[in-house]
């Protein structure tokens, strides 16, 4: 794979370079075809993989929440899900799930806490190196994100989080590490600061992530998250979206002028040809997925959902007898409310 990364890396000048860390529009990634390379759609995936499009031209499968897998404390039910997950990427041409989302959950006012696996570190590992495994077996990337401690609504795209070492490293950094030990392909850094410095500009995106930890894959920011042309010089290695703004013409001229080396766009570059290998982008043979029907996946959501669903107290209310009534209360009962009260899958 590394020759012919290197092969491929010496027929692109710096021009082709720029063209594929920068997103060519909303969902995809740039291509080349000088090279072989499409452009490869990526989607958002916390409940289900919506695709390229936004409305109900092309319904998914809508997954349990993450807080509800989470629920299950049972890893072994994401083999299942990666499956499904995988399948439905490859149904609407997804080399990549922007999932799982593993932040901690941190206030019960978290608007986008339902994306996430729990409060517990632990569990968001166990939980995460199990999505990443069961999607990646069949040939789609995940992208766990945010890296790292986009824990707050409040101000997301602009909060600094000052925190210590130790919390740092045993709380927030421990599931990235584990998702990087299971093989992750892309892992997305966030829209917040951490001790005074911008995410996409983050020294914890060369140690420990690309560092200590050997990470081989695509750092991609999230939408909109790289704020200048400089962090071009640092460890995020795809800007989105697209069509590039903060690093196309303005990263070039800074390149000419010897003011970002090139070598550290070539290293982004490499980053990206692993990552279209391994999805079977290059040479256009993405690896099979299995084949869901809708009872299939649709035994799969209720059993998930009813794992999810824990009793805190049972004082003889359960089992419930076969002829039992059981109420709806509340708007929800007539309107359900996917992903969190409104947040986009």
């Amino acid at each position: 794979m590394e020759d012919d990364i290197e092969k491929l890396l010496a027929k692109l000048d710096l021009d082709g370079k720029l063209r594929l860390i920068s997103g060519a529009s909303l969902f995809r990634m740039a291509g080349d075809p000088s090279i072989g390379l499409p452009e490869m759609p990526v989607s958002d995936g916390p409940s289900g993989v919506r695709g390229e499009n936004w409305d109900e031209r092309d319904p998914s499968v809508s997954l349990p929440s993450g807080t509800a897998i989470g629920a299950t404390w049972n890893p072994a039910l994401l083999t299942e899900i990666g499956a499904v997950i995988a399948a439905e990427a490859r149904r609407k041409g997804v080399y990549a799930v922007l999932g799982p989302t593993m932040n901690l959950h941190r206030s019960p006012l978290g608007g986008r806490h339902f994306e996430c696996f729990s409060e517990d570190p632990l569990l968001t590992a166990e939980m995460a190196d199990a999505y990443v495994r069961a999607v990646q077996a069949h040939g789609v990337s995940a992208c766990p994100k945010h890296y790292v401690a986009n824990d707050s609504e409040t101000d997301r795209f602009t909060v600094d989080v000052r925190v210590d070492d130790r919390a740092l490293r045993e709380l927030y950094l421990y599931p990235f590490e584990r998702t990087v030990e299971a093989g992750a392909w892309m892992i997305m850094d966030a829209y917040n600061s951490v001790n005074g410095t911008t995410m996409t500009e983050s020294p914890l995106l060369n140690e420990p992530l690309k560092g200590a930890w050997g990470f081989d894959g695509v750092v991609v920011s999230d939408w909109t998250a790289v704020r200048t042309t400089e962090s071009a010089a640092q460890g995020t290695d795809l800007c989105m979206p697209g069509p590039p703004h903060l690093w196309g013409e303005p990263l070039a001229a800074a390149v000419r002028a010897g003011e970002i080396a090139e070598s550290a766009i070539d290293d982004k570059v490499r980053r990206i040809l692993r990552f279209a290998q391994r999805v079977g982008a290059l040479d256009g043979t993405p690896q099979p997925t299995p084949v869901f029907s809708d009872e299939q996946a649709q035994d799969l959501v209720r059993r998930v959902a009813a794992q999810a669903m824990v009793l805190v107290r049972n004082d003889g209310v359960l089992p419930l007898a076969p002829d039992t009534a059981v109420a709806l209360l509340g708007p929800s009962a007539g309107e359900p409310r996917f992903l969190g009260g409104g947040r986009r899958p």
